[in-house]
């Protein structure tokens, strides 16, 4: 099965392919560099007057890709490292995300803004953060974080057809994941249930399973750790859980959601992001004003501290596999 970045690579591959208003740009997305991740590794050798190496600044990158997305281009535009979207803040949300708005729906900015985010890769506390929460809920804009399950490059794909910005999250500790298929190999255990479209969400429950009495909830990288946690809760405790995996982080998606959670009553969100104020917050909060009966729920996230450069402080910082199935145990038992 292909990488992660391989799905990536090829969906920008096709896009500047097969329509002429693609173009990227970014620091260091030139060959024989690629990006710092190696994404865009190929785009400037076929395409080299649609991809621009720009100046170490970020607002520019995206200041820049705002016009050409007024001007009628589909830009995809690259931010080294996540936190750094900081510096582009302005340029996403009072720009981007605003001008359909301001003026009356006469202008569209269908702008795609990559950026690899997460930690477990040593890098400390400027280039291993999840800061998507900053931008969830902006009005106007999307967020989109791939997995290994749902193909990445059909979601890369639509967010570059998108007519709204597309803010697209990547773990960076997905770029080598090769992808999963629901029912083989590491999900043989696993039946797949898909919302579909252009930013899907899923469940997946076991093949031949009992009531279930957990969702995880979940999204990017941290799909992994709930996957191998519900495996050992159900090989290890006759625990089983249903998995609700998300692409689109905002707008916040309720199904499948809510239909799991009729099922099972139990509800813990996983994320790597700083536990307050996070993604799994607003899950909880959506699924408390469903009404869903005698719901229990918990939240499992990074602790509220920069992520330490140490590997044994930044697994004590991060959430892990084995979290996952403790708080999955607290609410179970």
């Amino acid at each position: 099965m292909p990488t992660v970045l391989e799905r990536l690579n090829f969906a920008l591959h096709h896009a500047m392919e097969t329509d002429a208003r693609v173009y990227v740009l970014g620091e260091d997305v030139l060959d024989p560099y690629g990006g710092a991740f190696k994404v865009t590794r190929g785009l400037s050798t076929k395409f080299p007057e649609r991809v621009l190496t720009t100046p170490i600044s970020e607002a520019s990158i995206v200041g820049v890709a705002d016009g050409m997305a007024l001007r009628g281009l589909r830009p995809v535009a690259e931010i080294m490292f996540g936190d750094f979207l900081t510096l582009a803040a302005d340029q996403l949300v009072n720009h981007a995300a605003k001008f359909r708005w301001m003026y009356n729906d006469q202008v569209r900015v269908p702008l795609v803004v990559r950026t690899p985010m997460g930690g477990r890769r040593g890098y400390g506390p400027t280039h291993s953060q999840s800061l998507e929460k900053m931008f969830m809920g902006v009005p106007g804009l999307h967020v989109v974080a791939p997995n290994a399950l749902d193909d990445p490059a059909a979601l890369l794909a639509a967010a570059i057809a998108d007519e709204d910005p597309v803010l697209f999250i990547e773990h960076k500790l997905l770029y080598t994941r090769s992808l999963l298929e629901a029912g083989r190999g590491e999900l043989a255990d696993f039946q797949l249930e898909s919302t579909g479209g252009d930013y899907p969400a899923a469940v997946l429950r076991f093949t031949d399973w009992p009531k279930p009495a957990l969702t995880l909830a979940c999204y990017g990288y941290n799909f992994e750790l709930a996957r191998r946690a519900a495996l050992d809760l159900a090989y290890e405790r006759e625990i089983f859980s249903e998995i609700a995996l998300f692409s689109r982080l905002s707008p916040f998606q309720l199904v499948p959601l809510i239909d799991s959670l009729r099922r099972t009553g139990r509800l813990l969100t996983v994320e790597e992001g700083g536990l307050t104020l996070g993604w799994g917050a607003e899950v909880v909060a959506r699924a408390a004003e469903a009404g869903i009966p005698g719901l229990q729920v918990r939240r499992l996230a990074a602790l509220d501290l920069p992520i330490a450069n140490s590997r044994p402080l930044e697994d004590a910082i991060l959430p892990t596999q084995e979290a996952v199935t403790q708080a999955a145990l607290s609410l179970t038992q």
